[in-house]
């Protein structure tokens, strides 16, 4: 596990900066849906964490992008955010402790924990191997589970609930022909609505997000013409959507909105 970080300044550690601390994970690209989530939390006032995991995108067919983790990091501090950008395999079932003692580290508690990050290979009910579908749930499914337990063992040693903490992960509804996401994508649903309620004594929302179709340049010609006929928005989404709601959920005013699975698609599936 590799660590970038940075300040705007100055920076002192922990909470004494005074800004809440987020911790966005899969945001290794900067067309994904993670940076700009990253980006709009550091504009809302968050110092900001991310994860990102390079050779899962090198084997992408968007390929790694080198020089994306550290433009990122530029955007955050010249939005006044502390960073930390950590490379962390989260397959490795240590490695979800070990991104909040970085982060707790450097940067203090973190207020809201974000989940991006996605294991994501196309294949069907015939054609995935158990080392695919292995992958999938133990990036999907078993990191995530692992996150939110390391969250709420932490918020439980805090002195005070603020009711300011949040979890917020990003599902998706495909099932067909990409058997292995649809699966493990569904069973993060639960264990994320499970801890609206199981975690209630600590004061936080838990939440879940479909984010439709959002083009962050994965799709073909022919696909986005496809979706885009199918949307009665009448255009693809595009990670500021996915960012904006989540910057609500991160707020004061979207405290009242806890344990639901919202759609946020353009009615694409209405």
């Amino acid at each position: 596990m590799t660590q970038h970080e940075g300040t705007p300044g100055d920076a002192g550690s922990g909470d004494a900066h005074g800004r809440p601390v987020a911790l966005v994970t899969g945001a290794g690209r900067l067309a994904g849906i993670a940076a700009g989530i990253a980006v709009r939390l550091a504009a809302d006032g968050f110092d900001v964490a991310t994860t990102h995991w390079s050779p899962y995108d090198e084997r992408m067919p968007w390929g790694r992008q080198p020089a994306d983790v550290e433009s990122l990091g530029e955007s955050l501090r010249a939005a006044g955010a502390r960073t930390l950008a950590v490379e962390a395999d989260l397959s490795l079932p240590s490695t979800p402790g070990d991104v909040f003692d970085a982060v707790n580290e450097r940067m203090g508690s973190v207020t809201a924990l974000v989940m991006c990050h996605a294991e994501s290979v196309d294949s069907d009910l015939l054609s995935t191997s158990v080392e695919s579908f292995d992958r999938h749930f133990a990036v999907n499914t078993r990191a995530s589970w692992l996150l939110v337990r390391e969250f709420a063992k932490r918020l439980e040693r805090r002195e005070r609930q603020d009711g300011n903490a949040r979890i917020i992960a990003l599902t998706s509804d495909h099932t067909t022909f990409n058997l292995p996401y649809g699966a493990s994508k569904g069973a993060l649903d639960r264990i994320v609505l499970a801890a609206a309620r199981e975690l209630a004594h600590l004061r936080l929302t838990a939440n879940v997000i479909n984010p439709g179709p959002i083009d962050t340049g994965w799709m073909s010609d022919e696909l986005r013409h496809d979706l885009t006929a199918k949307t009665p928005a009448g255009r693809l989404g595009q990670p500021g959507d996915t960012a904006s709601l989540v910057s609500f959920l991160c707020s004061p005013d979207g405290g009242w909105i806890n344990g639901q699975l919202l759609c946020s698609d353009g009615g694409i599936n209405s």
